[in-house]
């Protein structure tokens, strides 16, 4: 495994650990502040590997920012499967500290709510994703990282309780190992999140909020300064 993947996989597992310890058997103000624990281990995660691997920790980010043209195709998946890992990693260890706590799956909404959901938060994190850490308008600023941890944040306040607030597939399938939703309606928030993550990319090159001309070939994933989350 390279570097690059190895700090996805690090990321990733930490901001799904922090999801199932913070989710799982809390009770009262614990279980009502999760939210800001989650976007704060998206936060510190995308400024510790920001500058390295992009610090992308999402399936739907690496797919967004494929086509925004700072990530090749050829790269994209082995970041996908890393983030993956890692999600499924950090569920095995909650499971093995969180033992003997019950796990209850989150009721869902239906159908048509979870989908919109997830596509809308994960559309907004893609956004704010491209347009704070790839634009040339915002380059070398150093607020990406807290813009994007609290995307997830308000996502998870605002439609958690319809769709789980997942908005990332390694999340979704993180969750699912742990028992935190059921494996069958994972389906919904891989096709959601992932089509919201197109969605933002699409709009953001039919824009050109990047404020420069996209490569017809996308180039190799190359970290700015900024990092690419």
């Amino acid at each position: 495994m390279s570097p690059k993947l190895l700090v996805e996989l690090i990321g990733t597992f930490f901001f799904v650990f922090t999801i199932g310890m913070t989710v799982i058997g809390a009770e009262g103000p614990a279980a009502a502040l999760a939210p800001v624990a989650i976007g704060s281990a998206l936060m510190v995660m995308v400024y510790a590997g920001g500058h390295f691997s992009g610090g992308h920790y999402n399936p739907a980010v690496t797919l967004g920012v494929m086509l925004r043209g700072k990530c090749s195709p050829a790269e994209a998946p082995a970041y996908m499967v890393s983030q993956a890992i890692g999600g499924v990693l950090a569920a095995l260890a909650v499971g093995f500290l969180k033992a003997g706590t019950v796990v209850e799956p989150v009721t869902l909404g239906s159908v048509p709510a979870v989908l919109l959901a997830e596509f809308l938060f994960t559309f907004a994190l893609v956004y704010v994703v491209l347009n704070t850490a790839t634009a040339k308008g915002t380059e070398g600023n150093s607020f990406y990282g807290l813009a994007i941890g609290f995307t997830v944040t308000v996502g998870a306040f605002a439609v958690g309780g319809i769709s789980g607030g997942t908005f990332n597939p390694a999340v979704a399938v993180g969750v699912a190992v742990m028992g935190l939703i059921e494996a069958s309606s994972i389906w919904m928030h891989l096709m959601a999140d992932f089509a919201g993550g197109a969605a933002a990319a699409l709009v953001f090159r039919a824009l050109n909020m990047g404020g420069d001309v996209l490569e017809t070939k996308p180039a190799e994933v190359t970290p700015t300064p900024t990092g690419v989350a």
